[in-house]
């Protein structure tokens, strides 16, 4: 017990102690080897957009190749796991978004990590507006038309998502909660997935991220009802944003930040952040984000864990509102 007390002893004083020449070494020098970026989704959809596109960058501003790494699964919970449970010594980023640190953790339990207290906020990267759109064969041509349908038809229009917990799945939640509508969910691995279904008309509704979305709607094979974004967007100039019809509240473009584990050094953050900013001022990277709709919303690291808990609060409310439970 004697032997067992003074273990426990060393082990408590090397984890207070304060950073060896040799910590501080391995930070100044950071990064001295490839870094990788964990996007928690299937490559192609809003986020691997989104993730792409600073990881190319970032490169040019840290000297070093930043990995893609795609971990889809669960509404994004098996990469953001991954991430959590990574070491925190700035080789290992995660791509956080509002499913995966708000609407994921809100309606789950079960979560296998705490979107607060395991990881280190870096800073916002973007606002990126999704879409609400329907099959060309649902007679509904604007939003007012089509909460009238769904009132009318009480779990008939089905909808798809990521999975249980996704922002789209949050969506549409709190459009039932707010005008007293029955759709009906169906789940899927990836929003890959749901979107082809949309497309093929085995869905009559799906809320997507713009990059995701456009395409096909622009072919024909969706038709576009509202836009999640404070102005219309060029891309789709004949679709209303969710304000314009009183739809506000829900319809707020989603974002997108780049996280690292809990516990990694500040020296590291504040080389992380300063980087961030620089490449999402960057000319190139502005015009990139235009063609989606998007913009850079990048700040300081407190500012965007309050951006994560205050929407971890506003998706708590919707769940409990709407009693959705995690199958």
């Amino acid at each position: 017990m004697t032997k067992r007390r003074l273990f426990l002893g060393a082990l408590g004083a090397l984890a207070l102690r304060p950073a060896s020449a040799t910590d501080s070494s391995a930070t100044a020098n950071w990064p001295d080897r490839p870094i990788r970026l964990v996007v928690p989704f299937d490559p192609g959809g809003g986020a691997d957009v989104i993730a792409r596109l600073l990881g190319k960058n970032l490169s040019r501003h840290l000297g070093q190749p930043v990995v893609i790494d795609n971990r889809a699964g669960a509404g994004g919970a098996v990469g953001t796991q991954a991430v959590a449970q990574s070491a925190a010594d700035g080789y290992i980023l995660g791509l956080a978004t509002q499913s995966t640190h708000a609407a994921n953790p809100a309606i789950n339990p079960a979560t296998p990590y705490d979107p607060l207290r395991d990881f280190t906020p870096i800073s916002m990267l973007a606002l990126v507006p999704g879409v609400l759109a329907v099959h060309p064969a649902v007679p509904a041509q604007t939003m007012p038309e089509l909460i009238e349908l769904a009132r009318s038809r009480p779990r008939e229009l089905s909808y798809g998502t990521p999975g249980i917990g996704s922002l789209g799945h949050l969506l549409i939640a709190q459009m039932e909660a707010t005008y007293g509508l029955e759709l009906l969910h169906v789940p899927y691995k990836s929003g890959a997935a749901a979107l082809v279904d949309a497309v093929g008309g085995r869905l009559q509704v799906i809320g997507d991220s713009l990059p995701s979305a456009l395409q096909p709607i622009r072919a024909g094979r969706l038709k576009a009802i509202g836009v999640m974004a404070e102005r219309r967007v060029p891309m789709l100039p004949d679709v209303p944003t969710f304000g314009e019809v009183g739809m506000g509240e829900i319809g707020k473009p989603a974002w997108f930040g780049l996280v690292a584990p809990a516990g990694t050094p500040a020296p590291l953050v504040i080389k992380l952040n300063d980087a961030v900013r620089a490449v999402m001022h960057d000319p190139e990277v502005s015009t990139a984000l235009a063609q989606v709709g998007g913009e850079a919303a990048v700040g300081t690291p407190e500012a965007f864990a309050q951006v994560i808990r205050a929407t971890l609060e506003t998706y708590r409310a919707v769940v409990e509102k709407r009693g959705i439970k995690p199958q």
